[in-house]
């Protein structure tokens, strides 16, 4: 509906209400409306002000019973840690809000909760539970990425076709015997980084002129993969191979790349002109979205199950991205450095 925002809506809203409460005078005939209101009159500087006050604090609590009620479960099940300052800076207009009314109930000797708000809040659960059967849930931004990601590139690159492609693990073999080295882990890294830059070579992450530091260099891709997708006939898709040299040992070589989507959203964001619809994305949300929901596709997952390993980098962190991917593949094979290309 062109022109219509928020504000008009809001303004529709009032009308709508002011609408009910005129036309609830009007029913009693006998009475003038007009003159009740103004008989009432409802102390306009300390009554009607608390109670709107009041069902301030009653939707807000009403609103946030449901997030909270998430991260809870999360905290007891998943162990997740809570970012109490990132969820004070996201609420805080809010948080505000809530104070703010619960002072001037407390400066108008109110009691915080009437009798009408375990009422109000069953009424809202009703409702809500009535909405979430009739409408699908939303998708956010991040789970999008993620299943788009999981369908659109993974199972492509890590599963046997049974045809032209013998699968990522085979691939990986395949490769391993051609040049004569090993893969301690025949995984494919997928890095994820926290500022969404994704440079086109990983040595970028290396730190200058620190020789005592594990550093990445680029080795040759692995075999290409060729499929008819989509209506594009012979699709090319190929893996990257790294090399991680070791001051103190040998080379480590693992198939490791950034996260197309993470990339395309550090676009999305460096260009928001474009794109104002997303003017106000969270990144950490979309990152952690994404991460959650590839992870758990992924072990769902029986042809990509303990083929694709997640790798979470922070640019700002002491440890360079190959300090990190050594730390990841010793968690996943600790004798890795015993390996030995005989092992099949």
């Amino acid at each position: 509906m062109a022109g219509l925002n928020e504000t008009h809506i809001t303004l529709l809203r009032v009308l709508f209400v002011l609408g009910i409460t005129i036309g609830s005078q009007n029913i009693d005939m006998n009475q003038d409306w007009l003159a009740n209101i103004g008989s009432q009159n409802i102390d306009m500087n300390q009554d009607w002000l608390a109670n709107i006050a009041r069902y301030i604090v009653y939707f807000i609590l009403v609103r946030v019973s449901r997030p909270a009620a998430v991260m809870a479960y999360d905290a007891l099940h998943n162990n997740a840690v809570l970012d109490f300052s990132r969820l004070v800076e996201k609420q805080r207009n809010t948080i505000v809000l809530f104070v703010v009314s619960s002072l001037v109930l407390y400066y108008s000797k109110l009691k915080l909760f009437g009798e009408d708000f375990v009422s109000l809040f069953v009424a809202y659960l009703l409702l809500h539970r009535d909405e979430n059967n009739r409408k699908p849930s939303t998708v956010t931004y991040g789970v999008g990425m993620a299943c788009s990601y999981f369908e659109g590139y993974l199972n492509h690159v890590i599963p046997s076709d049974g045809y032209r492609f013998v699968g990522f693990q085979e691939n990986i073999s395949n490769y391993e015997n051609y040049h004569s080295i090993v893969f301690p882990v025949r995984r494919l890294f997928v890095v994820i980084t926290k500022s969404l830059f994704c440079p086109p070579d990983l040595k970028f992450f290396n730190r200058e002129n620190r020789p005592d530091l594990p550093s990445l260099d680029a080795c040759e891709s692995l075999p290409r993969i060729t499929k008819d997708v989509a209506g594009v006939k012979n699709r090319e898709y190929k893996n990257s191979a790294y090399m991680i040299r070791r001051p103190d040992g040998p080379p480590v070589y693992l198939a490791v790349e950034c996260a197309t989507p993470i990339h395309t959203l550090y676009n999305v964001v460096k260009n928001r002109q474009l794109y104002s619809e997303i003017d106000n994305i969270d990144k950490k949300e979309v990152i952690d979205d994404f991460t959650r929901t590839l992870t758990n596709v992924i072990d769902k997952s029986e042809d990509c199950r303990g083929k694709c390993e997640l790798v979470y980098f922070d640019t700002d962190s002491d440890k360079c991205l190959a300090e990190v991917l050594l730390d990841k593949i010793r968690a996943i094979e600790p004798n890795f450095e015993n390996i030995s290309r005989e092992r099949d």
